[in-house]
C-alpha cells in the first residue's frame, strides 16, 4: 500500500472497507466538526453503515469514477480527500475534503488535495477540476481559494438537509492554470542543489506565513483579526507595498490600524488572501519566502478578484522564527 508524506509526521493513503472501524471511530470525533458538509457524518453511524461507504468508494474505483484517501496524522485518521467524481471521458473531476478538530490548522487539507489534482491533471490528463461546496461552509470555500480555484458561480437552493434548502458554489481550476506542487512561477535565486529547510523549521515558516494571510479574512462568519500582525513580525518590523510608482513603507502600527478598519466598517467585505504558491529558502537563522497569492472579497460593494507576489524575509529570535520585512505588488 502506498503511503504519500505531507509532512507533520502525517500521510496520505488509501481508505478501504477493511479499515471501517477505525473510519468510524474518526467520524464519531469529527461528527460536530464537519456535519452538514460531509454526507457520511450523517449516514455513517455504525460500523455496518461506515463499512458500507467505504466498499462504494471502492467499487467506484473499481470502475474509474470514484476514489476515497485517508489522511493519517501521528498515526491517527484525522480526515480524508476524495474524488467524489471522476469523468475520464469528459476530462472533468471533482474533489472534496474533511478533518476532525485535531487536524486542522496544519495545512493538511490543502497539501492531499494538491497531490490529488497533481495526479488528476498530469497522470490522468483531466482538463478541469471542481469543488462544489456549500454556502455556508467557509471552511471549504477558503480551501479552493488555497488552491487557486475560481468561484464560478451559486447553484440556489440546491440539496436539503433538515428540512431546509441550500445553496451550493462551484469552483473550478482548469489544468493550464495548475502550478504541480511544490513548483512555483517565481524563479529561486539559489542554486537547485541547495539543502531544502528542515521540515520543523519548514512547518513554522509556514504557520507564520499562514497566520499573516488568515489575519485579514473577514468571509462568512469570520472576524479579521490583524492586530496578530504584531505577533508574527519582530516588533521593527516592515512592510512595503510597490504596487504604485514609488514603493510605501509602512511600520506595522501605520500598516495594521487603516486595514483593521477597513475590515470591520463596511469597506471592505468578504474578503480573504491566500497562498497559492511559494519556494522558501533557510540559511541558518535567517529565512526568505517567494509567495504567490490571489485574493478576492467585496469593495464598497463591488465584487474583485486579484492576484499578486510577496517576498518575505524571516529571522530566528529567542522566541522562536518571525517575519522582519516583506514586500508585496499586485499583479
Amino acid at each position: 500500500m502506498f503511503a504519500l508524506p505531507l509532512g507533520d509526521h502525517a500521510r496520505l493513503r488509501p481508505l478501504e472497507p477493511w479499515q471501517a472501524q477505525e473510519f468510524l471511530d474518526h467520524i464519531d470525533r469529527a461528527r460536530p466538526y464537519v456535519d452538514p458538509w460531509i454526507p457520511w457524518a450523517t449516514f455513517s453511524t455504525d460500523l455496518d453503515s461506515a463499512t458500507a461507504v467505504l466498499q462504494r468508494y471502492a467499487d467506484d474505483q473499481a470502475t474509474d469514477t470514484r476514489r476515497i484517501y485517508g489522511i493519517w496524522l501521528d498515526g491517527t485518521l484525522v480526515g480524508g480527500v476524495m474524488f467524489t467524481k471522476f469523468d475520464a471521458a469528459s476530462g472533468v473531476c471533482e474533489i472534496g475534503c474533511w478533518l476532525e478538530a485535531d487536524g486542522a490548522g496544519r495545512g493538511l487539507v490543502t497539501r492531499a488535495c494538491r497531490a490529488l489534482i497533481d495526479w488528476a491533471f498530469g497522470e490522468r490528463g483531466m482538463s478541469r477540476v471542481e469543488w462544489v461546496v456549500g454556502s455556508g461552509n467557509t471552511r471549504s470555500i477558503e480551501a479552493a481559494r488555497r488552491l487557486g480555484m475560481t468561484r464560478d458561480g451559486v447553484l440556489r437552493q440546491r440539496y436539503p438537509y433538515r428540512g431546509e434548502r441550500h445553496d451550493s458554489e462551484i469552483w473550478s481550476l482548469l489544468s493550464e492554470e495548475w502550478s504541480p506542487a511544490g513548483a512555483s512561477p517565481v524563479p529561486a535565486p539559489v542554486p537547485v542543489s541547495a539543502p531544502a529547510p528542515a521540515p520543523d523549521v519548514k512547518a513554522e515558516l509556514d504557520r507564520l506565513t499562514h497566520t499573516f494571510f488568515g489575519a485579514f479574512t473577514n468571509t462568512g462568519d469570520s472576524r479579521p483579526d490583524v492586530h496578530v500582525v504584531r505577533e508574527v513580525f519582530i516588533p521593527e518590523g516592515r512592510i512595503i507595498s510597490n504596487a504604485g510608482a514609488d514603493p510605501v513603507v509602512y511600520d506595522l502600527d501605520a500598516f495594521i490600524e487603516p486595514r483593521q478598519k477597513m475590515l470591520t466598517d463596511g469597506t471592505l467585505t468578504e474578503f480573504s488572501e491566500w497562498e497559492v504558491a511559494e519556494r522558501t529558502e533557510v540559511l541558518g537563522t535567517i529565512a526568505h519566502r517567494f509567495s504567490e497569492y490571489r485574493k478576492s472579497g467585496f469593495l464598497d460593494g463591488a465584487w474583485f478578484e486579484g492576484s499578486g507576489r510577496k517576498t518575505t524575509q524571516f529571522v530566528r529570535t529567542p522566541a522562536g522564527w518571525r517575519m522582519s520585512s516583506m514586500a508585496w505588488v499586485d499583479a
